[in-house]
């Protein structure tokens, strides 16, 4: 029995120290690497760490007594209002672990499985700090900061904190559950835009209480205990500064907060409670999921459109009154269904009078001068499309694509010609609607009748279901042998608006103003009549392979959709003419940039151009349902706006694989200087080759010029001189002569450069020189491992673009670029930069940035790796 006590008390007391830990104050350093969870901090309600005056407190928390959600956030003391959260989209639980060490912060489940981590660094990690301003800092022994909270906003700016352009707040979906929500706040260099689902509803500029100081661009945005404010330039200018009351003007503390209802709000702290000092959209209605998915939003509260009732699966929400209809899902979003069933038949449900559509005041229709039927019909084709809005007598039709929000019961937000109808499927006309698709196939055949008859009713619905599947589907190509007659017979269901001929002469003035022009095509500038500015290609291959480029680029690009990917708007086949209507991005091309003669881009500016475009990749290779790779990434393909928005033009090269054809190419295609070796090898093509280009663009970005550039030497100056200073040989042709001469025209070749100094670690010296002083050791070296992780030699340690992705916004840690996979570089720059081939056999012409090798037998081990690095030229041809 005593022993029994005895061990009952040594429990007790174990029980008892194992549940007290210590609350840090400032900062817990690495050293010990500091453990914590919610339950090993359950006195502290999970808190471990406060900053110096206990402005600030981090703690493993959960905001509801009893969600089981726990996260590592930071929240403010007084008001215990979250300001941070890291693992918004993967909460643990109370067991749950954060550990510090030498290499950073990384939670763990209860499994023991990392679900969040900061990046690696160069340096070792000496301390976690939590300062005054309610920022968490990484720190070395050097005291440098190696990483900060205030880089990776989540929904609140907190007094003091800047946001740059660029940067966005996501709201979270309610106050117990942070994962990442609809709505979005994004600055731009002209102004703050509240999105949801990926769809503008407001401008920070639109609300009374914005007054705009400067035509500069804006930087950042800040919020201070004297107001609300977007600053440009160096930061010493007001661009726009959004008033609040002269009596709340002073305050301590202030903090901006995207709301999960989708407002932002300006709010300060005072006397223990919050005050909302502005708030925007003014209007109570605005926010777009105000009422629920169809709900009516009046100044008297929600409310259900005639016709349609409360949804008791979605509160708030609608849905239609008559249970024969049904609401379709949209095929598009995340891309899960891509074709609409042909046996649906649907009804749209009228809205009525004063009855309005957030997006219809930030878009354009996407057709214009059709009746309502027609504009229907668009609808129905289009298995992203749930509503349509139709203006009477614009003809202006606009589709409402993949979400629905909320109805705004107004008549002054304007467009009030427009009336909403919303897609429904009729039930009791779809009884057919769970067959297989071949049904009318076997109705076909076990009719009596002609046989002749038979065989071309037959004939002729093969074909129409042959056109529909290639439309119907972004991953089944058009039928390579329509001709120009086929396109003008018929609009392609689901796809962009065909335009007439007459249409884009009229646009572009008679394709007057030439912008650009590549493979296949060149592109005109074209204003249409509804003011919308775009970019018309004309295909100027009139061949088999331009018909297969065109069909190939209206089926693939109409219908994805991705910011960081050109939106294809229509296109035109004219007789034996083909024509591509694209948005129209004004700076241009990227190598116009880079390359042209204007300021440098800032290292900023160029990171964001590196993260869009491997964002658009990354969405190409796993946002659809099937795998598209480019097959041409360059930057005269990555096209530029004036708010420095990325995207990626011209898939005319790209390729839609299905599992089973998993990279098996017939043809070599792409560009001269981005092709990875795997083109002149009998390996397989996959989405890995965009990689190798991407790493490509990636190192001429960082150095602001080509990859492939000729220096002169002496001897380069007279074609005709020898390498040993003596005359050449009257035997030899002036056409042998003059390629020994610019044989020994020095070149540099970049790629090896990186490589050579990623070895040495002076990631400095690879930089821009235009750039110097302005860019970090840290950024440089980020950006040069990852493109060197692009270069693998051996595609299968590649990096894949959504590494690339996880690397740059700092969610996964930078790799480490393997040596001997990049040890090709050597060769192909050696054999690129020496000035005489003597002694191989070989002739080697340097000139144009490009290099020819005739003869790789000299070397056995050289003939997998032995292709040359070309000039900026488009290829097509045989493997």
């Amino acid at each position: 029995m005593a022993a029994t006590i005895a061990t009952f008390l040594l429990l007790f007391l174990f029980l008892s120290t194992s549940y007290s830990a210590t609350t840090y104050t400032g900062s817990i350093s690495s050293s010990s690497n500091f453990t914590a969870s919610n339950f090993h901090y359950v006195d502290q309600n999970g808190d471990f760490l406060r900053s110096v005056n206990r402005t600030y407190t981090a703690a493993m928390f959960n905001s509801q007594p009893k969600s089981p959600s726990f996260y590592l956030l930071i929240y403010h003391s007084d008001s215990r209002n979250v300001v941070w959260v890291a693992n918004r989209n993967k909460p643990i639980s109370n067991s749950g672990q954060l550990l510090l060490s030498f290499t950073g912060i990384t939670i763990y489940d209860d499994s023991g499985i990392p679900v969040w981590s900061t990046p690696t660094f160069n340096s070792t990690v000496a301390s976690l700090q939590l300062l005054d301003s309610g920022n968490l800092l990484l720190i070395d022994r050097f005291n440098k900061t190696l990483w900060q909270s205030f880089d990776y906003p989540t929904d609140t700016i907190v007094s003091g904190q800047r946001f740059p352009v660029g940067g966005s707040l996501i709201a979270s979906n309610d106050d117990a559950d942070f994962s990442e929500g609809g709505y979005t706040f994004t600055v731009t260099t002209g102004d703050g835009l509240l999105r949801w689902q990926n769809l503008t509803y407001y401008r920070l500029l639109m609300d009374s209480k914005s007054v705009i100081n400067s035509n500069q661009p804006i930087s950042y945005l800040m919020v201070n205990g004297s107001g609300f404010y977007l600053f440009g330039g160096q930061g010493s200018e007001v661009v726009v500064q959004v008033l609040i009351t002269t009596a709340a003007v002073n305050s301590d503390y202030r903090i901006l907060k995207l709301t999960n209802a989708g407002y932002l709000n300006v709010m300060r702290y005072t006397n223990r409670n919050w005050v909302t000092d502005f708030t925007t959209p003014e209007e109570s209605c605005r926010a777009p999921f105000s009422c629920g998915k169809l709900g009516l939003c009046s100044p008297g509260g929600c409310s259900c459109p005639p016709g349609f009732r409360g949804d008791r699966n979605a509160n708030p929400g609608c849905s239609p009154s008559d249970n024969s209809l049904l609401l379709p899902e949209s095929c598009g979003g995340n891309g899960t269904r891509l074709r609409s069933n042909s046996s649906e038949k649907y009804v749209y449900i009228p809205l009525g009078d004063g009855m309005k559509y957030y997006p219809i005041d930030f878009t354009n229709p996407t057709r214009k001068g059709v009746n309502l039927s027609t504009c229907e019909n668009l609808c129905s084709s289009n298995c992203s499309c749930l509503a349509i809005f139709h203006g009477n007598p614009s003809g202006s039709c606009y589709l409402l694509q993949n979400h629905l929000g909320s109805f705004l019961s107004s008549s002054a937000n304007g467009n009030d010609d427009t009336l909403g109808f919303i897609k429904a499927i009729s039930l009791s006309q779809n009884h057919n609607s769970n067959s297989s698709s071949d049904f009318p196939v076997v109705a076909l055949i076990l009719l009596p009748g002609s046989g002749v008859l038979l065989i071309s009713i037959f004939a002729i619905w093969m074909r129409i279901r042959s056109r529909n599947n290639a439309t119907n589907s972004h991953s089944k190509k058009l039928n390579d042998n329509f001709g120009s007659e086929d396109l003008e017979l018929f609009s392609i269901a689901g796809l962009p608006i065909r335009f007439d001929h007459e249409d884009l002469v009229e646009a572009t003035k008679d394709f007057s103003t030439q912008i650009g022009s590549g493979g296949f095509g060149t592109v005109y500038k074209g204003v249409l009549r509804d003011k919308t500015v775009v970019a018309v290609k004309k295909i100027t291959s009139l061949g088999a392979q331009g018909k297969k480029e065109f069909g190939t680029e209206i089926a693939i690009i109409g219908n994805i959709h991705h910011v960081n990917l050109v939106k294809l708007k229509g296109f035109c086949a004219h007789g034996r003419e083909r024509f591509l209507v694209y948005e129209y991005m004004s700076r241009g091309s990227l190598d116009r940039t880079i390359f042209g003669t204007g300021p440098p881009l800032e290292w900023q500016e160029r990171f964001e151009i590196a993260v869009g475009t491997a964002r658009g990749l990354a969405y190409l290779h796993n946002g659809c349902e099937h795998k598209i790779i480019h097959c041409d990434v360059k930057p005269e393909n990555i096209l530029l706006s004036d708010g420095m928005q990325v995207k990626i033009s011209d898939f005319g090269l790209s390729k839609l694989l299905s599992p089973e054809q998993s990279g098996l190419f017939t043809t070599m295609r792409g560009t001269r200087g981005y092709l990875a070796p795997e083109w002149l090898t009998n390996a397989a093509i996959s989405d890995k080759t965009d990689v190798y280009s991407y790493g490509m663009v990636l190192l001429e970005l960082i150095q602001g010029r080509k990859n492939c550039v000729q220096a002169p030497s002496h001897s380069s100056r007279n074609p005709t001189s020898s390498t040993d200073g003596q005359s050449s040989r009257s035997s030899g042709s002036r056409n042998h002569s003059q390629a020994q001469g610019r044989a020994r025209a020095r070149a540099f070749y970049f790629p090896l450069h990186a490589l050579e100094m990623h070895e040495e670690g002076r990631y400095l010296d690879l930089v821009d020189p235009r750039l110097a002083g302005r860019v970090t050791r840290a950024e440089a070296e980020k950006l040069v491992k990852v493109a060197l992780c692009c270069l693998h030699e051996d595609p299968s340690v590649r990096l894949t673009m959504a590494n690339v992705v996880g690397m740059l916004e700092g969610v996964l840690p930078v790799g480490e670029p393997r040596l001997d996979s990049l040890n090709f570089l050597r060769f192909y720059g050696q054999r690129f930069t020496e000035p005489s081939m003597a002694g191989t056999g070989e002739e080697v012409e340097v000139g144009g940035g490009f290099m020819v090798t005739t003869n790789y037998s000299s070397s056995p081990s050289m003939s997998l790796n032995s292709f040359s690095y070309m000039s900026s030229q488009q290829v097509s041809g045989p493997r």
